[in-house]
C-alpha cells in the first residue's frame, strides 16, 4: 500500500534535483557559485573553473570527428581515454594557475581573478594545501591515463602529454612565467591546437599527418581569442604590475584589432581546409556563426565600457566574455559540420 507521505517526498526529491541542476547551470554559465548554501558539485565546478571546460571538450570532439572523417581504423576506447585526459589536464591547469599566481603574488583581492569569480583560496573555499592536493590528485589521474596510452600508442603520447604539461606549468610558474613575457597567448594556440587536437587524433589513429596539424589551428585561434580578450580586460592591472601579456605589449587598440583578426581567420582557414578536402564540405556551416561575430565585432571595435550592463555576471571581464560566446557558437557549428560530414561523407 502506498503511504500518503510518498507524494510529498517525491515532490521534495524532484525539487531538490531541480535546485541542484539549477545551481550547476548557474555555475557553468557565470563561473560563480549560486546564492545560499553551495553543494559539493557546485563548489568543485567553481574551484576548477568548469565554465571554460567546454573549450577543451570541443577540441577533443574535433579530434575524434577528424579521425572518423579521415581514418577507418579508429580506436574509440583510446580516443575516449585521451579526451578524458584532456579535460583532466585543463582542470589541473586551472588549479595550478590559481596556486602559482597566488604564490608569486599575482592574485589578490583586488585582481580580476578574485573579482569576476571567487578565488579558491582568497575566498576561503579551499586552503592552499587543499588546492595543491587537488592539483596533485588530478595530475595523478591524468598520469594513469597516459600510462595506458603509452602502452598502446608508444612514446609520441608522452611527447604530446609532457609538452602540454610543461607549457601549462610554465604559463604562470617561475622561472619562465610565459604569461608575464607575452608568450601566454602563443602557448594557448599551441596547446588547444596541435597538442590537444593532435594528441587526441594520434591516440585514436596512431598517426598525426600535417593536414590534421593545419586542421587543429582554426579552433585554436578561437581559444586564443578568448585569452586575448581576458588579457585586454586585465591591462589596467597587469601593466602596472609588470605582467607583460601580449595586449600589454601591443596596447589595447592593437590587441583588440588582433583579436578580431584571429576570429576572422577562423572562417578563412575553415574555407581553405574545406577546399583542400581536409575538412568536409558540411564544415562550411560555421559561416552561420558570422552573425554572432557581427554582434561582438562592434564592442571589440570600441574601448571597454566604464560600467557593466545590468546583471552582467563576470565583470571586470568584458572582451573575454564577448570572445567566449563567439567561440562557443563557432566551435559548436564546426563540431556539427564535422558530424554531418562523417555521416554523409561530404
Amino acid at each position: 500500500m502506498t503511504d500518503v507521505s510518498d507524494p510529498p517526498e517525491t515532490k521534495s526529491g524532484v525539487t531538490t534535483r531541480s535546485r541542484l541542476l539549477g545551481n550547476w547551470r548557474h555555475v557553468l554559465r557565470t563561473s560563480n557559485p549560486p546564492a545560499g548554501r553551495v553543494d559539493a558539485v557546485s563548489r568543485w565546478l567553481v574551484l576548477t573553473r568548469a565554465s571554460v571546460l567546454p573549450m577543451t571538450i570541443t577540441a577533443a570532439a574535433i579530434a575524434g570527428l577528424l579521425a572518423a572523417f579521415h581514418d577507418e581504423n579508429v580506436r574509440w576506447g583510446l580516443f575516449a581515454l585521451a579526451a578524458v585526459g584532456l579535460v583532466l589536464a585543463h582542470v589541473a591547469n586551472n588549479l595550478m594557475n590559481d596556486l602559482f599566481d597566488l604564490e608569486v603574488g599575482s592574485d589578490s583581492d583586488t585582481y580580476p581573478r578574485a573579482l569576476y569569480a571567487p578565488h579558491p583560496v582568497l575566498s576561503g573555499m579551499i586552503s592552499r594545501r587543499g588546492l595543491l592536493t587537488s592539483a596533485i590528485v588530478v595530475n595523478a589521474a591524468d598520469l594513469a591515463i597516459l600510462v595506458v596510452l603509452l602502452v598502446f600508442r608508444g612514446w609520441p603520447m608522452v611527447v604530446f602529454a609532457l609538452s602540454g604539461f610543461v607549457l601549462s606549468v610554465a604559463y604562470t610558474a617561475p622561472p619562465l612565467r610565459l604569461k608575464k613575457h607575452g608568450l601566454g597567448e602563443a602557448t594557448v594556440l599551441v596547446v588547444w591546437g596541435p597538442l590537444m587536437v593532435g594528441g587526441a587524433y594520434y591516440a585514436a589513429t596512431g598517426h598525426f599527418p600535417f593536414a590534421i596539424f593545419l586542421a587543429s589551428l582554426p579552433y585554436a585561434l578561437l581559444c586564443t581569442a578568448v585569452l586575448m580578450g581576458k588579457h585586454i580586460d586585465k591591462i589596467p592591472w597587469d601593466a602596472p604590475d609588470g605582467t607583460r601579456t601580449l595586449p600589454v605589449l601591443l596596447g589595447e587598440a592593437k590587441a583588440r584589432a588582433l583579436t578580431q583578426g584571429m576570429m576572422i581567420s577562423f572562417y578563412v582557414l575553415v574555407v581553405l581546409l574545406v577546399g583542400t578536402g581536409t575538412l568536409p564540405i558540411a564544415a562550411l556551416i560555421v559561416l552561420l556563426a558570422l552573425h554572432k561575430l557581427a554582434t561582438v565585432w562592434t564592442p571589440f571595435s570600441r574601448p571597454k565600457p566604464a560600467e557593466p550592463p545590468a546583471n552582467f555576471p563576470i565583470w571586470p571581464l568584458w572582451f573575454a566574455a564577448l570572445a567566449f560566446v563567439h567561440t562557443r557558437r563557432a566551435g559548436g557549428l564546426l563540431v556539427l559540420g564535422l558530424i554531418v560530414g562523417v555521416i554523409l561523407g561530404w
